[in-house]
């Protein structure tokens, strides 16, 4: 696998035709998954095309137990988790839910302690690194659903149905009666009993977010020294909405911010993806001219030469930010634009830094408007987790090098249509001087009725 001259070997041709017989023994039908460095086990292909792009691509070096093609993986428990669980009560039941908790452990998400809100009035905070929470996670994820059950555990299958209602724009009443319909139908199943006992299950993973309020003309957020204002300091409009049925204040505008700094730890618990941040120091082929990979750019390699503390290390992040506004409602008759502000960790391999899977949400921007210029009001957060990653880093745990290292990270790109460059530069984008790159020297003229 490791062989680059994929042509001329004898050897690879070898390990590549052992590969396909391995996996046309155990295939179902004349496609298999491709294993190659671009399709990375996630399409389907003809065997005779598998082959193809084993010559022509590589295979993915990572993929050393091929467990998409019959061979099984062996699962290494730690005496570390002795404490957790009675191995006299161990069965063969396994899924990956189990894998992923021992991981969130062994990192421990140091410096960073997650609660669901900055400022939401009645909401709980949610630790997920206390024993409790984590050892009833840990029991959840090894009890099988029902007596038998092989394939999923009732944590898996709980995750899967809040994913499953998320997909589907289930209501929380709809999702409710589907829990009251499978408890009737199956008895023994151990399922939750409301989308309430649900969600909690999905917090104690640490999928929590922060609710910060904000001001409907944009001028402000109810945050730091603003947070227990009633009405904003600029235009003096009142933070909150009253409901009149439930006596309660409501906020007029929430935004949400998913903090950054445990999803780059993330990356780092898993082995294989802790190897992946790494890609672009230690697997990366540098063809000189070719441009295959963002560390080839002019822009990463001065970067690199100015700040060469934090180059030294692979494991810093490089950061793209990219944001534009969207209809959630599918409906052009109504008049709405919510702003996700999503980011992209540029250390991974190129066919995996713009796959779904590593896209991090770090905002959600109500609408209904676009904020316009003023994004930056809504973009504090983000800054302030950005600067404090750049000065002071955070502690992170390394799985593959098994040691506790200081992650900094830093933004180097943003990706984004012309009207949402001026928003995010604060170059104007209209005019005489439109062009950001010729700037005053942009050859332009007026139309005379313009």
């Amino acid at each position: 696998m490791q062989i680059t001259d994929r042509f001329g070997s004898r050897e690879y041709a070898k390990g590549v035709n052992e590969f396909l017989t391995f996996a046309r023994s155990h295939a179902t039908s004349e496609a298999i998954r491709c294993p190659c460095v671009r399709c990375s086990n996630n399409h389907f292909r003809p065997i005779s095309q598998v082959e193809r792009h084993l010559f022509i691509k590589g295979i993915d070096k990572n993929y050393t137990v091929w467990i998409f093609h019959g061979e099984e993986e062996d699962l290494i428990i730690s005496d570390d988790d002795d404490d957790l669980y009675d191995p006299e009560q161990e069965d063969d039941f396994i899924d990956d839910v189990d894998v992923m908790l021992r991981d969130i452990r062994a990192g421990d998400l140091p410096d960073v302690p997650i609660t669901e809100s900055f400022h939401a009035e009645g909401s709980p905070s949610v630790d997920i690194n206390s024993s409790h929470t984590f050892n009833q996670l840990l029991a959840d994820s090894r009890r099988p659903l029902y007596e038998g059950c092989t394939k999923y555990s009732k944590l898996s299958f709980t995750v899967k149905l809040l994913h499953i209602k998320t997909l589907g724009g289930w209501s929380v009443k709809s999702f409710d009666m589907l829990l009251h319909l499978l408890k009737s139908a199956f008895p023994n199943a151990l399922l939750p009993n409301s989308y309430q006992e649900s969600s909690n299950l999905e917090k104690g993973l640490g999928f929590a977010y922060n609710k910060i309020h904000a001001c409907p003309n944009d001028c402000i957020l109810y945050w730091r020294e603003n947070v227990d204002k009633d009405e904003c300091p600029k235009c003096k409009l009142s933070r909150w909405k009253f409901s009149e049925s439930k006596k309660r204040r409501i906020p007029q505008k929430v935004l949400r911010h998913f903090p950054l700094k445990p999803r780059l730890q993330r990356l780092f618990m898993s082995q294989k993806t802790a190897a992946d941040m790494r890609w672009h120091r230690d697997q990366r082929v540098i063809r000189q001219g070719i441009l295959s990979h963002p560390a080839d750019s002019e822009v990463w390699t001065t970067f690199d030469q100015e700040h060469a503390w934090f180059a030294d290390d692979p494991r810093n992040v490089r950061l793209g930010l990219a944001s534009d506004g969207f209809n959630p409602f599918n409906n052009l008759a109504k008049s709405y634009s919510i702003w996700p502000v999503v980011l992209v960790p540029y250390n991974l391999p190129p066919w995996l830094c713009m796959k779904d899977p590593f896209f991090i949400t770090s905002l959600l921007i109500p609408g209904p408007r676009s904020p316009g210029n003023e994004i930056d009001v809504y973009l504090q957060p983000l800054i302030d987790e950005l600067i404090d990653l750049w000065d002071n880093g955070v502690g992170t745990y390394d799985s593959r090098a098994n040691e506790t290292f200081r992650l900094h990270a830093a933004l180097l790109w943003t990706i984004n249509d012309f009207p949402a460059y001026g928003n995010l530069s604060g170059w104007s984008t209209k005019g005489k001087m439109a062009c950001p790159s010729c700037k005053e020297q942009t050859d332009s003229m007026w139309l005379t009725y313009s």
